[in-house]
């Protein structure tokens, strides 16, 4: 059964819970695919694994991180690694009350972030677990964002929000090109990949894959 953590009262809060936190962001996706993916991947992964992870909660997510890389495009909003890190160490420090907190990081820009709190977390005594989807083991190299595996997750889960008529082809550049240069310098539809050849069908499948990796790493 999953729990979602913003639903219940206090006192029906299981005792000493996992408590999965969906990291997502508010970027763009390409001509075709929503604001929101990285969320709505990252809450639909925490909900999966919790209705496997007895006395487990899903917290509300985290919608605005750091997408600094994705600026100069409409719609897109961050809030920068440094406040990132500071939100999610204040985050496990409130949680005193849980066993342990995973954070389900959507999104590839907030990994220095995720793995900074996570130190600092660990290191204050915190048991915090990072975990982000390993999607070049699915779908090879060179689909970083925007691609064949979001627009197929995003088809399973919220086909209605795809557009993917207006779904074109992007460069596959080397994540250092990322880091360095933003996304707008590299394609100016916002998309690293091919999203052409996206189905429901390989959605479903990379989908059920992500959930064994997350509840292994929940567990471990």
């Amino acid at each position: 059964m999953v729990r979602a953590l913003a639903e219940l009262t206090w006192d029906t809060v299981p005792s000493a819970p996992v408590v999965l936190v969906p990291v997502g962001s508010c970027e763009q996706h390409g001509p075709h695919l929503p604001i929101a993916t990285d969320t709505i991947i990252a809450t639909a992964l925490s909900e999966a694994a919790s209705a496997r992870l007895a006395g487990s909660v899903v917290a509300p997510p985290l919608t605005i991180t750091a997408s600094g890389e994705h600026q100069g495009f409409a719609g897109t909003l961050s809030i920068g690694t440094d406040a990132m890190v500071t939100v999610l160490v204040e985050l496990a420090r409130s949680a005193d009350w849980a066993r342990r907190i995973v954070l389900v990081n959507g999104h590839g820009g907030n990994a220095a972030a995720v793995r900074s709190a996570v130190d600092t977390s660990r290191a204050e005594g915190r048991d915090v677990v990072a975990w982000w989807p390993d999607l070049r083991s699915l779908t090879g190299p060179g689909d970083l964002h925007a691609g064949h595996a979001e627009t197929s997750i995003v088809l399973a889960l919220r086909p209605e929000l795809v557009r993917l008529d207006a779904a074109t082809p992007g460069p596959s550049p080397a994540i250092t090109d990322l880091i360095t240069h933003g996304v707008r310098a590299l394609s100016p539809t916002g998309v690293l990949g091919d999203p052409t050849a996206a189905s429901a069908e390989e959605g479903r499948r990379i989908l059920a894959a992500l959930v064994e990796q997350l509840v292994e790493a929940a567990i471990r």
